[in-house]
């Protein structure tokens, strides 16, 4: 076995998961000034970017170009990605302890939280995430079916920017959708949408809503739609003072928007977003058929939480609100992965700096590591991943020999030495699991393909949606095995 004390033992990392955290993880290993850590990265799908391909709105392509900076770290001569991986099919927590020294989880939070109450999987109901999905191309939605022609009003519930996305993409005009990359089953979909009305609610007041401030400042830009907010309602929900927002510049920006929506009388566009606060739904309800009718919310009031701040207590006034088509868009949840500790309640893997805990000791295991959303749940935008990230690599650092280290009997006691170092086995072992692996230049084909289907109509790209066809166009650039 090789010494890893020694100065010129490489450092090797893998990455599961090739989202912003995972990448942003990977470019500051690399960025470490001994040059001595190879970073390889695994991935479920064929193709990477996470949220930033499958999860950002179409019609925000300046948020996309941050990948950018993810190539320039793929660039570098020692990455290596692996698409079209399953962690826990293809390879296991084991055969990569085997060969690295260190495993950092950068997974995110891909399934959605449930709203929990009565009629919740009613056909018409649907969680974001499988809408976001849907319209960004995501091979795991490309088969969902909203029912965009049965209904001229849809109802999001969440105050967050998913919601805010949702709700855009229902009413964007077919010029604000044609020059983006929405997934071309989508676009054929929203095209023909009978939806003129969609209800954003959420269950407490404005000054808690989880919007940025340019989410909510751009609503006013759409085309074809107005932004309606009730003054009463408005100013009901801020009634009560919260001192967790009072002093956030986000939230008192966002108040001065919504005060501003709420003093603008409709324009008559055939379209309009309605804002709505303090409203928590209570029950989905069916119609005759079994399709979703309606939806039952409840008046919520703000009052002192136990942990200080407001929380939302409902009232006995109710609301009943008709509608064939709801998304929840309450938040994203991580799910565990084989063999890796996983907080349920948290719904992501327990850490302290980053570092994986056992969760039967509370010690911190030697070689694991976690960014990002599974590490810290569904909060903060893209740029938060990368002082996340960061914290995480710090502690890689702490934890693996100094570059100039020459006592092995010095590592730190978090030091994880792999069986094998020989960077070509794992790749061998891969094969031998998955013939149908996609590698870097697989992915480069894929984006040379969906660019050039884009073009002749000044889109970005037209994305491929099914993975045979993504496999397919990889397939070319691939070495033989």
């Amino acid at each position: 076995m090789t010494d890893p004390s020694a100065s010129t033992t490489p450092l090797r990392v893998a990455v599961i998961g090739s989202g912003p955290a995972g990448f942003y993880a990977a470019g500051h290993l690399l960025a470490e000034p001994s040059d001595r850590f190879e970073v390889d990265m695994f991935e479920r799908l064929p193709t990477p970017w996470g949220l930033v391909r499958s999860g950002v709105a179409p019609d925000h392509p300046k948020i996309k170009s941050v990948t950018r900076i993810y190539e320039r770290t793929a660039a570098h001569p020692r990455f290596r990605f692996f698409g079209n991986i399953t962690f826990g099919q293809h390879i296991s927590r084991e055969d990569l302890l085997a060969h690295y020294h260190a495993i950092v989880y950068a997974t995110g939070s891909p399934s959605d939280r449930p709203l929990g109450i009565p009629g919740e999987d009613l056909p018409g109901s649907h969680a974001a995430t499988e809408f976001v999905g849907w319209y960004n191309g995501h091979p795991d939605h490309t088969d969902l079916e909203p029912d965009l022609l049965s209904s001229t009003r849809a109802i999001v519930i969440g105050n967050g920017n998913v919601a805010l996305d949702v709700a855009r993409m229902l009413v964007l005009a077919p010029t604000e959708l044609a020059p983006t990359d929405t997934a071309d089953h989508a676009l054929e979909v929203l095209a023909r949408s009978t939806i003129i009305e969609v209800v954003v609610a959420g269950r407490r007041g404005p000054a808690q809503a989880a919007f940025t401030n340019p989410e909510l400042r751009e609503l006013a830009d759409l085309t074809d739609a107005d932004i309606v907010v009730d003054p009463h309602e408005l100013e009901m929900a801020l009634a009560v003072a919260d001192p967790d927002t009072e002093l956030t510049p986000t939230a008192q920006r966002n108040i001065e928007l919504l005060r501003a929506y709420a003093a603008t009388p409709p324009s008559g566009r055939p379209k309009r977003i309605v804002l709505r606060f303090l409203l928590s739904p209570t029950a989905l309800i069916a119609g005759d058929a079994g399709h979703l009718s309606a939806v039952e919310f409840a008046r919520n009031r703000l009052v002192p939480g136990s942990g200080g701040g407001l929380r939302a207590q409902a009232t006995d006034e109710h609301q009943t609100i008709s509608t064939g088509l709801l998304f929840r868009a309450i938040g994203y949840r991580g799910i565990p992965l084989p063999g890796v500790p996983f907080d349920e309640r948290a719904a992501t893997i327990p850490h302290e700096t980053g570092r994986v805990l056992d969760p039967a000791t509370g010690a911190p295991l030697p070689g694991e590591y976690v960014v990002g959303w599974i590490k810290r749940g569904p909060s903060g935008v893209i740029g938060t991943n990368k002082k996340d990230a960061q914290e995480t690599v710090d502690a890689i650092f702490a934890d693996l020999p100094a570059a100039d280290a020459t006592d092995s009997s010095a590592a730190p006691a978090l030091a994880h030495t792999p069986d094998t170092l020989d960077s070509t086995a794992i790749e061998t072992l891969l094969r031998a699991r998955q013939p149908a692996l996609v590698t870097y230049s697989g992915w480069e084909a894929i984006d040379r393909h969906e660019r050039a289907l884009g073009e002749p109509t000044g889109r970005p790209r037209v994305k491929l949606t099914r993975i045979d066809e993504l496999l397919r166009i990889a397939a070319a650039e691939e070495p033989s095995s």
